[in-house]
C-alpha cells in the first residue's frame, strides 16, 4: 500500500473542502448570520491541515487499484467527518452522530435527514447541505483529477475506477485529465441551465441555486420541510423532474452529443432501457394512482416526478407516498434498487448491471434448451467479458447481503418491517426516502445511534459501490505487496 501517496490525496481533499466552505462563509455574511464564523475558521483550519500534510510530497505518484480504492474511501470518510463540524460546532445539529449522518447523507447524495425542522437552519447551513450534494455528485476525486497534473496515468485511472459508478469505467479521451475536466464542465453547465430555468419560474436566486445543486448531485436535500411541494408550481416541479432524469443519464452520452457522434448514442443500450423504464413506470403508477387525484394530468405529473426522483436516486418529494396504493409503492422500491445509469450522478444498482444480469439469465436458459450452442452477452454491440459478468454477479451477492444484514441490525429499534427494510435499501442506494416512518414526509431522527452508524456505512458503501469501503477493513490490503 502506497501510504504516502494516499496521504497526499487526503491533503488535496482537505484543501479542496476548506476552500469550498468559504462559499458558505460568504452566504452567512450576505444574510448577516453569526454562524458564518464556523465555516470561516473550520475552513481555514482544514486548508492549513491539508497544506501541512502535502508538504511531504511523494517522489512518484504511483497507485495500484488497491491504493486507489483505499485513497478514495478514506477521502470520502474524511470529507464527511470534516463536513459535519460546522453543523455540530454551531449547535444547529447538537448531536455529533446526527451531524455526521447529515454530512454523509449530503456528500453521498443520499438525501436522508435527521432534521425535524429543516427551515430552522441558517441559510449558510442550508447552502452547505446543498453544496455537499453538488460536490459529491460528480465526485471529489474526479474534480481533483481535472486539477492535479501529477494524478494522470494509472494513478488517475485507478482513482476514477474507485469513485465512478457502474460495472466498468472506460477511458474515452486521450488524456484522463481532459476527460475529468469535460465531465465537470458538462456537470456545471447543466446545473447553471437549471438555475436559469428555475429563476424564470419565479424562484429566488438562493432557492434556485440550492435546488439545482441538490438536483445535479441527485441528492434531494431541500430547504423547506415539505421539500419541493413548497414550490406550488407545475412549471418548477416539471423543470426539476426533467433535470433529475437528465442527471441520471450516463455523462458519456453528453460527451457524444458535444462531439456530434449521434450514431454512437443510438447504440447505447443502457440509455434506451433507462428511458424505457421512465416511460413504463410513469404510465403504470399514473394509472394506479388515478383514483387519488382529480384528473389524468395531476396523476401523470405526480407519477413522472416520483419516477424521475426515485430512479435517479434524488429523493425529492411533492406528496406523501405512504398514501399511495401498494402496487405503486412496490414499483417505487423496485426503481430505488434499479437506480440510474452508470457514469451518472445517480445511485442504485445501475441499469447497466440489471441489463447484464437479465442477459446472463437469458443466456443460461438458452443453454438449457440448446446446450451445444455458443452463447455470448453483448452490450452496445460489443461482447461483454466474463470478468465483467462475474463482477456483476458478485456485486449482486454483496449488495443483497448488505440489505439483509443492515435490515436485521436496524430492526433492533423495534420499528415495523417496512420502515426497516426501506431505510436499509434507500441508504444503500443513496435515494433517501423510504416508506412508513422514513417516508417522503418523515425522517431518520427516531433511530438509535447503532442504526444511524449502520446507515452511514451504507451510504458511503453505496456511493462508492461497496468495494472501496470494504477494502480498507481488510488487514491484507494494508500489507506491502
Amino acid at each position: 500500500m502506497n501510504k504516502r501517496t494516499i496521504l497526499h490525496i487526503l491533503g488535496w481533499v482537505l484543501l479542496f473542502e476548506g476552500a469550498a466552505m468559504q462559499l458558505s462563509t460568504f452566504v452567512g455574511l450576505w444574510y448577516h448570520e453569526d454562524n458564518f464564523k464556523y465555516f470561516l475558521f473550520i475552513g481555514l483550519g482544514t486548508m492549513a491541515l491539508g497544506a501541512l500534510i502535502m508538504i511531504n510530497k511523494p517522489k512518484k505518484v504511483a497507485m495500484s487499484r488497491r491504493d486507489g480504492f483505499a485513497a478514495t474511501a478514506l477521502s470520502w470518510i474524511v470529507l464527511s467527518v470534516v463536513g459535519a463540524l460546522p453543523f455540530w460546532m454551531s449547535g444547529q445539529i447538537p448531536n455529533w452522530i446526527d451531524a455526521v449522518f447529515e454530512s454523509i447523507s449530503g456528500f453521498t447524495t443520499t438525501g436522508s435527514t435527521i432534521l425535524v425542522d429543516i427551515e430552522a437552519l441558517d441559510n449558510c447551513m442550508l447552502f452547505w447541505r446543498a453544496l455537499s450534494h453538488f460536490l459529491g455528485g460528480m465526485g471529489v476525486i474526479v474534480f481533483l483529477l481535472a486539477l492535479i497534473p501529477k494524478l494522470g496515468g494509472n494513478a488517475g485511472i485507478n482513482l476514477m475506477k474507485a469513485e465512478s459508478t457502474g460495472p466498468e469505467v472506460e477511458k474515452t479521451m486521450p488524456k484522463l485529465r481532459n476527460y475529468a475536466f469535460v465531465l465537470y464542465a458538462i456537470y456545471v453547465g447543466l446545473t447553471v441551465l437549471e438555475v436559469i430555468l428555475l429563476m424564470c419560474g419565479g424562484l429566488y436566486f438562493f432557492d434556485a441555486v440550492t435546488t439545482s445543486f441538490a438536483t445535479a448531485g441527485t441528492g434531494g436535500f431541500a430547504c423547506y420541510n415539505n421539500s419541493i411541494a413548497y414550490f406550488d408550481s407545475y412549471y418548477i416541479q416539471g423543470v426539476i423532474s426533467v433535470f433529475m432524469m437528465l442527471f441520471g443519464v450516463n455523462f458519456y452520452v453528453y460527451i457524444l452529443i458535444l462531439t456530434r457522434k449521434f450514431k454512437s448514442i443510438l447504440k447505447l443500450e443502457e440509455l434506451w432501457y433507462y428511458l424505457g423504464i421512465v416511460v413504463l413506470a410513469t404510465i403504470a403508477i399514473a394509472v394506479n394512482i388515478s383514483r387519488i387525484y382529480p384528473d389524468a394530468f395531476e396523476s401523470f405529473h405526480h407519477s413522472f416526478f416520483y419516477v424521475t426522483s426515485i430512479l435517479s436516486s434524488t429523493g425529492f418529494a411533492i406528496e406523501d407516498t405512504n398514501k399511495w396504493p401498494a402496487f405503486s409503492q412496490t414499483l417505487v422500491v423496485v426503481l430505488t434498487c434499479i437506480g440510474a445509469c452508470a457514469g451518472s450522478t445517480g445511485g442504485g444498482f445501475k441499469v447497466s448491471r440489471v441489463v447484464i444480469l437479465a442477459k446472463e439469465v437469458r443466456k443460461e436458459f438458452m443453454l438449457i434448451v440448446h446446450p451445444r450452442t455458443v452463447q455470448t452477452i453483448k452490450m452496445n454491440g460489443k461482447k461483454v467479458s466474463h470478468e465483467v459478468t462475474r463482477n456483476v454477479s458478485v456485486y449482486l451477492m454483496i449488495y443483497i447481503l448488505f440489505i439483509i444484514v443492515s435490515t436485521a441490525i436496524v430492526s433492533l429499534n423495534g420499528f415495523d418491517f417496512t420502515t426497516n427494510i426501506t431505510a436499509a435499501i434507500t441508504t444503500l442506494n443513496n435515494t433517501g426516502p423510504g416508506f412508513s416512518i422514513v417516508g417522503s414526509a418523515g425522517n431518520y431522527s427516531g433511530f438509535n445511534i447503532l442504526s444511524k452508524i449502520v446507515f452511514c456505512f451504507n451510504m458511503i458503501a453505496g456511493r462508492l459501490e461497496l468495494y472501496p469501503l470494504l477494502i480498507i477493513f481488510m488487514p491484507r490490503a494494508w500489507r506491502k505487496s
